[in-house]
């Protein structure tokens, strides 16, 4: 059956995935991006577009701004993501953040759209406290970012307790790779793995790797990959799992773990360049190991990621970089 559904940030990196699956899967599609991160040439072909900002999604005395009775449901991306911004700017995120989640859920009150589904994030977890993490495990952000997520969360909750909503949140691991014309394009990027491919293309001198005394194999950080194109299929899943008066939360990962250096190697398999890399001194709030526990996803959603070669994630994302469109 065919759906239609309203993408909040998807002229961003996941969001214009998945608006992108939900296009190939019939359905409807209009995407409310400010563009103040994503980009249009993101939009996949096929959705309507609406430039506009999420905290004016709602008014007192108008209701719902662009929603209404026709949309059988939300999917929510937009956000601002980079920890270290956060860290000087909580305020930022604060307003965006939480305050524009806030007019969304109440813009979908209003117009009788009763099913969400949120991107959240590993970042609520903080410093694990077990290996994989579950979703029952203390959460403890170390940032604002993380932090604002974990408070919307808190909020989707209590929507759907006092008002029926059925809302599932998906908190990812580290997302990673491309799905044809929709790949990483963050200015500034801070994701390891196109980082480390733009030493590949000469566009950087060297790869830092903060910390190699971490208590790992290898001495660096280890880190949850998982493919966007999984990702993705993870949040249409998750329309059809959703109950109303139910808030789900499912950790998305592999279930297994990369190291930094087993990343940088991957990648100078897959693109036959040299990758110069340097040592640096340890980064505050990085976690050694950083794994998920999927199961939740598993039983409740039927999920499984299909998509765990770590040289194919890096392969894909090659292939995007090589495009250009990272600089568009």
């Amino acid at each position: 059956m065919s759906c239609k559904y309203l993408v909040t940030g998807g002229a961003g990196y996941v969001g214009s995935v998945v608006a992108r699956h939900l296009l190939e899967a019939g359905h409807t599609v209009t995407v409310l991006d400010n563009l103040s991160t994503g980009f249009r040439a993101g939009v996949p072909a096929g959705a309507e577009f609406i430039e506009g900002d999420i905290r004016t999604v709602f008014d007192e005395e108008r209701g719902s701004k662009w929603l209404d009775p026709s949309y059988d449901a939300v999917l929510h991306f937009a956000a601002f993501s980079q920890v270290g911004e956060s860290v000087v700017k909580p305020e930022k995120y604060w307003d965006n953040n939480v305050g524009g989640t806030m007019a969304l859920l109440a813009a979908m009150r209003a117009a009788g759209v009763r099913k969400l589904v949120f991107s959240s994030t590993a970042a609520t977890y903080g410093e694990p406290v077990n290996t994989p993490i579950t979703e029952t495990d203390p959460t403890a952000p170390t940032s604002p970012y993380g932090a604002s997520k974990l408070a919307v969360d808190h909020m989707i909750g209590g929507e759907a307790a006092a008002h029926g909503l059925a809302a599932v949140s998906l908190r990812y691991f580290n997302v990673a790779g491309a799905y044809g014309s929709h790949g990483e394009r963050h200015d500034p990027e801070s994701h390891l793995i196109p980082l480390v491919l733009q030493v590949a293309q000469g566009k950087r001198d060297a790869i830092s790797v903060f910390g190699d005394d971490y208590p790992t194999p290898d001495g660096t950080c280890v880190r949850d990959y998982i493919h966007v194109a999984d990702l993705a299929e993870a949040h249409l899943l998750a329309l059809d799992a959703a109950v109303p008066g139910e808030h789900l939360i499912c950790n998305l990962g592999n279930g297994n773990g990369f190291s930094v250096r087993e990343v940088i190697e991957t990648v100078r398999k897959v693109t036959g360049h040299p990758v110069p890399e340097v040592a640096a001194p340890r980064r505050g709030g990085d976690p050694a190991v950083l794994v998920a526990s999927a199961r939740t996803a598993i039983d409740r959603l039927g999920w499984r990621p299909s998509r765990a070669d770590l040289a194919g994630i890096v392969a894909d994302a090659w292939a995007f970089a090589q495009t250009g469109r990272t600089t568009q």
